[in-house]
């Protein structure tokens, strides 16, 4: 989806999918050429003005890599969840951050960190760029050195993998779409 803010100074809120996978038991990252800047990077979007971010990530990961949330396994900093009534609770990013994009734009993003056990099994969607591709840290490095790759997808799937025993893995499909059919109950 395009910029929903487009004065000078505006935020959009984004949403990015680390993905990792162990391969031969070598951990590789799913990285995918961006198609308007030609550059490999993470997967993810900008959140619709109707969706919620875990909807918008459960679309961007099933329309730019082919994976449902069933095949995926969730990162979580700890391995309970608050129940809340009123609320719909949804996974908790890895962290988030405001980065610029353009001249006077930002993204404000929500960072995600997955865990795959098998390759996707539904297609990339059309008109998405279909150049998935998985690779170990050391050589993202390398396309990242060359200008191919973004250092800071780098930067965060080697903070994913240095830290990936401290994360409790949930399945993605434990949290839910939906949204409150009620709001919290204010003392008046």
């Amino acid at each position: 989806m395009p910029h929903i803010h487009t004065q000078p100074g505006q935020h959009d809120i984004t949403v990015s999918a680390y993905i990792v996978r162990q391969h031969k038991g070598v951990w590789h990252c799913l990285v995918h050429m961006h198609k308007k800047l030609k550059v490999l990077m993470q997967v993810g979007g900008h959140v619709e003005l109707d969706e919620t971010p875990w909807q918008s990530l459960r679309h961007e990961l099933a329309e730019e890599a082919g994976f449902s949330l069933a095949e995926l396994d969730v990162l979580q900093h700890s391995g309970r969840m608050p129940q809340v009534s009123g609320a719909v609770v949804h996974p908790t990013p890895l962290f988030s951050n405001t980065h610029k994009v353009g001249a006077d734009h930002f993204h404000s993003d929500y960072c995600y960190g997955f865990v795959a056990t098998r390759l996707p099994s539904g297609n990339v969607s059309a008109g998405e760029p279909d150049d998935l591709r998985w690779y170990t840290i050391d050589d993202l490095q390398t396309y990242a050195d060359q200008g191919t790759a973004l250092q800071d997808t780098t930067d965060i799937y080697r903070f994913l993998l240095d830290e990936l025993t401290t994360f409790h893995r949930m399945p993605a499909t434990g949290f839910s779409l939906g949204k409150p059919t009620k709001g919290p109950s204010i003392p008046s």
